[in-house]
């Protein structure tokens, strides 16, 4: 009796962390996250690089895979050029977020300065949109910051989160 109650004890036990693992993988949802930007920049090559942060305040772990979509809105909420080119320099890999703990990506901004005004139609952005990697609803982050109006030239560009 006592053997058949200690595997039945260890059959619930096994049955509950397979239970916990498929929360943890659980991907991260927008509404569960609260999505910023550092504003403290480092400048490299006519580009400002800041870390975008998302921060699990969802009550359980989650997951963020990917890059997140980036793009300048105007005050009106209108997206300003295109949207920000994904780099390469971070691998993609799946990202576990505890509770209360935070994911970060790097946004860098083109210094327009350099860019052709007639190419880039210069202008002021309000902010970002930001998507959380594989989710459909965004956050606005604002930020004014020097952007281009026109589509084609790639002013912002993102990394993979980690």
């Amino acid at each position: 009796m006592t053997l058949v109650g200690g595997a039945t004890l260890a059959t619930s036990v096994i049955a509950g962390a397979s239970r916990s693992a498929s929360v943890v993988n659980a991907p991260c949802a927008t509404s569960g996250l609260v999505e910023w930007m550092n504003t403290q920049g480092n400048g490299a090559a006519g580009t400002i690089y800041y870390t975008l942060q998302f921060t699990n305040l969802s009550g359980h772990a989650c997951t963020l895979r990917g890059y997140p979509g980036v793009s300048g809105v105007s005050l009106g909420g209108a997206q300003l050029g295109s949207a920000a080119a994904r780099s390469s320099t971070t691998p993609v890999r799946t990202i576990t977020i505890g509770r209360g703990k935070t994911a970060t990506a790097t946004l860098g901004i083109t210094d327009i300065g350099a860019l052709s005004p007639s190419q880039c139609h210069p202008t002021t952005a309000a902010g970002f949109r930001i998507y959380a990697p594989n989710q459909t609803a965004p956050k606005l982050i604002p930020f004014p910051f020097a952007a281009c109006a026109k589509s084609g030239i790639n002013y912002l560009t993102v990394q993979a989160v980690r």
